[in-house]
């Protein structure tokens, strides 16, 4: 068991010296001088021509070379951090203490552990400290096994036999409790978590492998008196040990960990999350961040994916050697990744270190010879101020990051008056999600027809949800709700990748209608938008013009709309926009311009009062020319009858679509109605 894992991981931060005065400094530097002061002392009672004589035996070097080798790797029985490895060498150190004495297996085990520390770099504070604590785990053994009369020397061996197996057994345990509490202490002191938690991830699982090799010891120690040439032979049994743990391991970590960034999943970060909860003091929070990276596509375009997630590793470093030791940085998918503070003091400090965050992020990025400016978007929810467990931690972190992103001001921490959740709603959220996974929601079509011909020019995807035990879920209560959650990007994905395969059904059998698709703002600032909707017309092979995307005119208040990336890929993919509910908000003429939307639909509210209403008149015909002259369609929703279909030909208004023309339909249903109205094209039939 050693203090800290070799520096594999890029991610690691534990080769960090610790800071002058704080208590993981003075813990180590302790532990350090006691540890080398008995080091000393055990070595100056070792006799120099004892040591001379053992060297001349080939055993002597075939011990030294094993142990040795024994510490190059360990043992991982776990891909907790706090965990670390066991080293082979154990079994050997410790039959040479059995039969040698103290001097000759603190000799052995400290060369092992320098070694190890030049050909892993370790930093000289964690060499030392391994060294100290062995020494003093060794120390610990020596002195139960004089406590029974058995004082090991290079002149007079030591050989185990029956009677003194409680003698090895004891002193084995005082080994490893010894090491357990030294090691443990300092993580607990490293991570700032309390000593009880990382005894119970350490314990278990080092206490199995620590068993068989202690047990192994006196064995070893037996060969070594009787038959010295077959000690080598041990290998064979480490080197299954070693392998096997290791599969284990690397199963386990692949199913808590992101296989690209080696960070954390989702998975871990559960538990993780958990645990602090479960350990957090009355006096201090929890934090869960929620970090969105902003630009991160336009390094995907520009230099291809390979280059992508070097990005997002460079990202996983940058967030891991910002945050304290004992923080957990996970990454979620994507360009989303989640920071856990297990204890932080209160918002003023939380914000403090989402700003650090922030800062190493917005560092630019040189990759392939080009610099890329980077930046993020951080929500913060915290223990117990704003929710009691995970997912309602990290669904309110998500309602603020989308609050920084929108507002562009970087970092945001919860408020519940920006908040339209309640706890009925959150409920809902969670059924929502699970009939997001069980694919319990469906997709209903409502037509829109030419004003002036009759014809059928579209398609509009409704969602439809019946809950298995409230019945039917209107939309407006739980679209909202998926907005404002880490579940709109789930539920979206959902949404295309169904409306894509109805689109390929129609079309690739003669039915060549645009299918329009509601999508949030939010969802059109997400920069996996784009190639999703990609990969879907190449997967279906249909054209852009297949697909419509809808968007309501709350895109037009914010500048992003005409900047963003994700707008301007899909613009270069060739899916059409269209602004839904126009009228309603506080639309600018002028952004309506700049936008690249080919259509917009006037909302039902002005449409449904035409007969009643001269105002609403007014405002809906100003709408259609306003949009005449800007070169788009116009599109009225709500339209119920004859009369309100009349007036809007009249105005020049181009489609019409409501209860007049057919209400929102099931696709079987839609696809006979579109049948007996629309003439089938000659096309290539696919596979779907």
């Amino acid at each position: 068991m050693g203090v800290l894992l070799p520096m594999t991981d890029p991610n690691d931060t534990r080769d960090t010296g610790p800071r002058v005065g704080t208590p993981l400094w003075a813990f180590l530097a302790g532990v350090s001088v006691i540890g080398c002061t008995a080091l000393i002392v055990a070595e100056l009672r070792l006799d120099v021509f004892e040591l001379a004589e053992l060297a001349r035996a080939p055993l002597f070097w075939v011990l030294a070379v094993l142990v040795v080798l024994g510490e190059l790797r360990p043992v991982m029985v776990s891909s907790a951090t706090a965990v670390g490895g066991t080293y082979p060498a154990t079994m050997f150190t410790f039959a040479v203490l059995l039969h040698y004495g103290l001097a000759v297996a603190v000799l052995m085990q400290v060369v092992g552990i320098v070694v190890n520390g030049v050909v892993t770099r370790k930093a000289w504070h964690r060499v030392s400290f391994n060294v100290a604590q062995a020494t003093l785990a060794f120390t610990a053994a020596a002195v139960v096994l004089g406590l029974f009369g058995i004082v090991p020397s290079p002149s007079s061996p030591w050989v185990p036999s029956g009677p003194t197996l409680t003698a090895v057994a004891l002193s084995g345990l005082a080994y490893f409790a010894a090491r357990a509490m030294l090691v443990c202490s300092a993580v607990a002191l490293h991570e700032r978590r309390s000593l009880s938690r990382v005894l119970r991830a350490t314990v278990g699982p080092q206490a199995l492998v620590y068993t068989a090799l202690l047990g192994l010891a006196p064995l070893v120690v037996v060969v070594m008196e009787d038959s010295p040439g077959l000690v080598p032979l041990f290998v064979a049994p480490l080197a299954a040990v070693y392998f096997t743990a290791t599969l284990s391991m690397r199963r386990d970590h692949q199913a808590m960990h992101d296989e690209l960034t080696g960070l954390p999943n989702r998975k871990m970060l559960i538990v993780s999350t958990e645990e602090a909860l479960a350990e957090a003091r009355h006096d201090e929070r929890v934090g869960l961040f929620l970090i969105d990276l902003d630009r991160f596509k336009e390094v995907n375009d520009t230099m291809g994916h390979p280059v992508g997630d070097r990005l997002l590793q460079m990202v996983a470093h940058r967030l891991t050697h910002s945050v304290r030791p004992g923080d957990v940085v996970a990454r979620l998918g994507g360009d989303e990744f989640a920071v856990l503070l297990p204890s932080i003091r209160d918002s003023h400090a939380a914000r403090e270190v989402a700003a650090r965050l922030r800062a190493a992020l917005t560092e630019p990025v040189r990759l392939e010879g080009m610099t890329f400016d980077m930046d993020g978007s951080v929500g913060i929810a915290l223990f117990p101020d704003h929710a009691p467990d995970f997912e309602l931690l990290l669904q309110r972190a998500d309602v603020a990051m989308y609050l920084a992103k929108e507002g562009r001001t970087g970092v945001e921490l919860y408020q519940q008056d920006k908040d339209r959740n309640s706890p009925e709603r959150l409920g809902l959220l969670g059924d929502l999600r699970r009939a997001v996974d069980n694919r319990e929601l469906r997709l209903h079509y409502q037509p829109k027809v030419d004003l002036a011909t009759g014809e059928v020019r579209g398609m509009e995807a409704l969602l439809r949800w019946r809950h298995p035990v409230r019945g039917p879920i209107p939309p407006d209560d739980f679209i909202p709700l998926a907005e404002q959650s880490y579940l709109m990007r789930q539920l979206t994905e959902y949404v295309i990748d169904a409306v894509m395969e109805q689109a390929a059904r129609w079309w690739h059998t003669g039915l060549q209608v645009q299918i329009s698709v509601n999508v949030s703002a939010r969802d059109l600032l997400d920069s996996a938008l784009p190639d999703q909707l990609e990969a879907g017309l190449s997967r279906f092979r249909l054209p852009p013009e297949a697909i419509q995307l809808e968007v309501t005119e709350r895109i037009l208040m914010g500048d992003q709309a005409y900047t963003h990336e994700t707008i301007k890929a899909l613009a270069a993919l060739g899916v059409p926009l269209a602004l839904d509910d126009f009228g309603t908000g506080y639309s600018s003429f002028i952004r309506l311009q700049r936008l690249a939307a080919s259509e917009v639909k006037i909302d039902a509210s002005f449409v449904q009062r035409l007969s009643s209403s001269e105002d609403d008149e007014r405002i809906v015909r100003s709408i259609v020319d306003l949009v005449r002259s800007l070169g788009l369609r116009s599109v009225a929703e709500g339209v119920e009858t004859e009369e309100v279909a009349l007036k809007l030909t009249g105005m020049g208004c181009d489609m019409g679509q409501g209860w007049l023309f057919g209400r929102p339909m099931a696709p079987a249903d839609a696809t006979v109605w579109l049948r007996e109205r629309v003439g089938v094209q000659e096309a290539e039939y696919v596979e779907i």
